[in-house]
C-alpha cells in the first residue's frame, strides 16, 4: 500500500504512533519515527522509546530513522520534516499522532495546562503539517493523517484543553484539504478508541469504572494503525477532509456541523421573539450535553 514511501509519524515511541510506524514499515515505507520519549504530560526528554521502535523496524527488515525534535516549536517541527529529506530524498505522508495530557476541570485549569495541550496537540500538528507542505506542493502529492478525538468532536469532562485542540485539529485538516487540493494533497482525521498510556490514567476504583477500563482494553492500538496506513497510500487518492473513527474492529465517517434547523421570520427578529418562536421551534433538535460515552454506547465489536 505504501511501498517505497516516506512516511512521518510523530509521538512514535509508543501506543498508536508505534503501531502505526510499524504497519507503515510493513507495507513497505521508509519511516520517520519522532519521539521526544516524554511522560504522558509532556515533561521529561528520552531518546529511547524512538530509537526502540527504529530498531523493531530493523529486525523486520524495513527502514526507519529515529527523531526526537519536538513538534510544538515551528523550527523543531521543520526538522523532522527535513530529517525524512535528509535521510529519504523525500517526504509523502506525515501522521500527526504526537500528543499529551493535562486534565482538569475548566474551572481549575491554569493557563500553563491550557498553553502546553494547545502547543502540542493543535500547533503541532500545523507546525508538522505545514513544513510538509512545502514539499507536497513541490512534489504535486502528498497526504497528511491527523489524530483529532472524540473528547472534541463530541465533547468530555475534565478536557477543555484537550478537546479544543483536537476539534482544532478537525477544522484545521478541512482548511488543507480546502487549500491543497489543487496540489494533490490530502488531509483526513482518525478519532482513534485504543488502550494507551494517554489514557492509562482513568481511575478504577468502582466496579463501573473497571467494566469500562475493560472495554477499553480491547481496544488495541493496532486497530488504528491500518486506516492511517490506508489514509496515506495512493488507494486513498479520492479520500479527502474526511473524518473516521476506528473502534476495536469498527470504522465509522464522523458527520460534520450542517444546519440542522432554520426558523425565518420575515420581519427580523427581537430578543422576545427569539425567546417566543425561535428557540421553542428548534428545541426539539438541540443536543444534549453527551459525552463520547454516550453516543458510542455499545461494546466495541
Amino acid at each position: 500500500m505504501v511501498e517505497g514511501k516516506v512516511v512521518v509519524v510523530t509521538g512514535a515511541g509508543g501506543g498508536i504512533g508505534r503501531d502505526i510506524a510499524l504497519a507503515m514499515a510493513s507495507h513497505g515505507a521508509r519511516v520517520v519515527v519522532n519521539d521526544i520519549g516524554a511522560a504522558v504530560d509532556g515533561e521529561g526528554r528520552n531518546a529511547g522509546p524512538a530509537q526502540q521502535v527504529v530498531d523493531e523496524i530493523h529486525a523486520l527488515g524495513g527502514e526507519a530513522v529515529a527523531s526526537t525534535d519536538s513538534v510544538a516549536e515551528a523550527a523543531s517541527a521543520a526538522k523532522i520534516v527535513q530529517c525524512a529529506v535528509d535521510h529519504f530524498g523525500r517526504i509523502d505522508a506525515v501522521v500527526n499522532n504526537a500528543g499529551i495530557l493535562r486534565d482538569r476541570f475548566f474551572h481549575k485549569m491554569s493557563v500553563d495546562e491550557w498553553d502546553a495541550v494547545i502547543k502540542v496537540h493543535l500547533y503541532g500538528a500545523y507546525f508538522v503539517s505545514r513544513a510538509a507542505a512545502t514539499f507536497f506542493k513541490e512534489q504535486n502529492s502528498g497526504a497528511m493523517v491527523h489524530m483529532t478525538s472524540t473528547s472534541g468532536l463530541i465533547g468530555n469532562f475534565g478536557q477543555a484543553n484537550y478537546s479544543a485542540a483536537k476539534l482544532g485539529i478537525a477544522a484545521l485538516s478541512k482548511s488543507i484539504a480546502l487549500d491543497m487540493l489543487k496540489f494533490n494533497v490530502r488531509s483526513n482525521c482518525i478519532a482513534p478508541f485504543a488502550w494507551s498510556r494517554m489514557i492509562g490514567a482513568i481511575p478504577t476504583d468502582t466496579e463501573e469504572q473497571k467494566a469500562r477500563v475493560a472495554k477499553i482494553q480491547q481496544m488495541t492500538p493496532a486497530k488504528i494503525a491500518p486506516l492511517a496506513v490506508y489514509l496515506a497510500s495512493d488507494a486513498a487518492k479520492e479520500v479527502n477532509g474526511q473524518i473516521f473513527s476506528v473502534r476495536n474492529n469498527e470504522i465509522s465517517l464522523i458527520s460534520q456541523p450542517r444546519p440542522v434547523r432554520t426558523i425565518h421570520r420575515s420581519e427580523g427578529w427581537t430578543p422576545q421573539t427569539i425567546a417566543e418562536h425561535a428557540m421553542p421551534a428548534m428545541r426539539a433538535s438541540f443536543y444534549p450535553l453527551d459525552r463520547s460515552a454516550d453516543v458510542f454506547s455499545w461494546d466495541p465489536v
